[in-house]
């Protein structure tokens, strides 16, 4: 479906950020975990339960992902949008009506709730790069910098502004804080999903911005000039390398997200920089809205570098740095500025991968194909969505209940950090896919 007039493109780009605002609540996750694992609750979850309901919701969006490009690249990209706003609300308001327990939860928010975000999240990707060919890497970061905002705006509203819903909206239609907050929030997401699919239109066939000549491909280059379509795309060794860096470096950034406010706990109690509990937990609060503020930022930010300094180069570079920070992580989050300074570039650099690897994706396999081909590259993070938080859920439970054991923390860490090192070797060797045949 394309427009028969040119629109002013940049209102593609403000109904992209108002989609993505609403899909990155599944990053706010971790605001809620303390009250769902507090044995004296109503819901006294285990670590791993909370982030088996988190890893279904990520599973859900990597493979619905897949879906929603193919369905969009045949009724076009408005009616998805407003699907994925629809059912990504619905799971929320549902969960906030009857997760009244483990399997309700991972129901509604899991289940229901990442297939909305899957369904939703392609399309302002796959309309911006279309409409801004001369400008993906960039435009590509402003794109998904709402999902990483967004989990700001959703955090920061559940626990500490004005005085936090999850206090605020405790026994609302005589529900639980945590579902009070889930129903409003699901009501929230269905209209601001719906408001920026209204925009979500592809341009005319053929449409080149004023002013941009489409630059020839060079011998081994990669401009998103030649398409490929997924059959061929998935025949390519680039298709594995790019997959698989993916997900190391998406699995290092998830497993942060589902458990930051957990370590936090445990690390700044241990090192005696909190007294108490919920001492440790306003600072990872703090860390949790300061991480969502610079993964926005890394989106945009890298996505920038990326047009200058080339795709390859700018994701060897994020890796490595990530490599290292999580390698660090571990030490940093005795101190109070050491916990919120490592949340800070772990976010920023996580961020990076959604503009990074989507422009990747139309650089190497073209622009006409990405909203498909993206999906399957994306499969990737559905996996690190599983992996990255049961492997810090699985060694938090083998610690003793109710004791503030940070060494828990030291080996999902370090299997984090080694794997990003690792797939930024990886990447040194990618070149660029020969052109498809036939």
């Amino acid at each position: 479906m394309a427009e028969n007039k040119i629109m002013n493109r940049w209102i593609i780009v403000a109904g992209a950020i108002l989609i993505q605002l609403s899909l990155g609540a599944i990053y706010a996750w971790s605001v809620f975990t303390g009250l769902l694992t507090n044995q004296a609750g109503p819901y006294k979850f285990t670590a791993t339960q909370t982030q088996l309901i988190f890893s279904a919701g990520l599973a859900f969006f990597a493979v619905v992902m897949v879906i929603a490009g193919r369905m969009q690249a045949k009724v076009g990209p408005r009616p998805i949008a407003l699907a994925g706003g629809v059912v990504l609300g619905l799971g929320y308001i549902l969960g906030g009506l009857f997760g009244t327990n483990f399997i309700m939860q991972l129901l509604c928010i899991g289940v229901i709730g990442g297939t909305g975000i899957g369904l939703a999240y392609v399309v302002p990707i796959a309309v911006c790069v279309k409409w801004f060919p001369d400008k993906k890497g960039m435009i590509t970061g402003f794109a998904v910098a709402g999902f990483g905002f967004g989990a700001t705006l959703w955090v920061k509203l559940g626990d500490s502004w004005f005085g936090g819903l999850l206090n605020n909206l405790d026994g609302m239609l005589g529900l639980p804080g945590v579902q009070a907050v889930f129903f409003v929030y699901g009501m929230t997401f269905l209209v601001l999903v719906v408001l920026g699919s209204l925009v979500m239109v592809n341009p005319p066939a053929n449409y080149v911005p004023a002013g941009w000549t489409p630059p020839v491909a060079a011998a081994g280059g990669s401009t998103g000039q030649v398409d490929f379509t997924e059959r061929q795309m998935l025949k390519t060794p680039q298709f594995y390398m790019l997959w698989l860096t993916f997900m190391a470096s998406a699995m290092a950034g998830l497993m942060v997200i589902g458990i930051i406010k957990l370590f936090g706990i445990d690390a700044l109690q241990a090192s005696g920089t909190a007294a108490t509990a919920n001492e440790a937990g306003i600072i990872a609060g703090t860390a949790m809205a300061l991480f969502a503020i610079l993964n926005g930022l890394g989106r945009i930010i890298w996505g920038t570098i990326s047009d200058k300094l080339g795709r390859k180069s700018s994701i060897v570079l994020m890796c490595f740095l990530q490599g290292i920070m999580l390698l660090a992580f571990y030490k940093m989050g005795g101190s109070k500025m050491g916990f919120i300074v490592g949340a800070c570039i772990i976010g920023f650099n996580f961020g990076g991968n959604f503009a990074l690897f989507a422009s990747a994706t139309a650089d190497f396999f073209g622009n006409k194909n990405v909203g498909l081909n993206y999906g399957y590259v994306f499969l990737s993070y559905g996996v690190a969505g599983i992996v990255g938080p049961q492997i810090a859920g699985y060694f938090k439970d083998r610690a003793p209940v109710g004791t503030a054991d940070v060494t828990v923390w030291l080996a999902p860490m370090v299997i984090a950090g080694i794997a990003c090192l690792a797939v930024a070797v990886l990447m040194l060797a990618l070149k660029s896919p020969k052109a498809p045949q036939g």
